[in-house]
C-alpha cells in the first residue's frame, strides 16, 4: 500500500551565526515604543524635548504622537535611539 501523505519539508538549518547576529546591539528587539518611554521616564518630556527639539517632544507629549511622527521621519528616529543609547551608557556609568 502507498503512503498518501504529503511530506512536509523541514526548515532550513540557520547559517552558523544566524542566531547571534546582533548579539551586542543593545536596540535588537526594542520596539519604539519601549525606548520611547524610558527616555521619556529618564529625562522627562521637557527635557527630551530640548535634547530633541521636535514638535511631538515639545508641545503636547504623549507615546502616541511621538511613535507616529517617528515612524515617518526617519532622520528624528535615528537622534532618538543615538540618545537612547546614550542614556544607556550613561546608566551604566552611574551604575543604576
Amino acid at each position: 500500500m502507498q503512503d498518501d501523505r504529503i511530506p512536509v519539508p523541514t526548515p532550513p538549518e540557520p547559517a552558523p551565526g544566524a542566531r547571534a547576529a546582533q548579539p551586542r546591539n543593545p536596540l535588537h528587539g526594542l520596539t519604539l515604543e519601549t525606548i520611547v518611554t524610558q527616555l521619556a521616564d529618564f529625562y522627562g518630556w521637557d527635557d527630551l524635548g530640548q535634547r530633541i527639539p521636535v514638535r511631538c517632544f515639545t508641545h503636547e507629549p504623549s507615546v502616541g504622537s511621538s511613535l507616529k511622527f517617528l515612524r515617518k521621519t526617519p532622520w528624528a528616529r535615528e537622534k532618538v535611539e543615538s540618545l537612547y543609547l546614550f542614556m544607556l551608557r550613561d546608566q551604566k556609568r552611574q551604575g543604576f
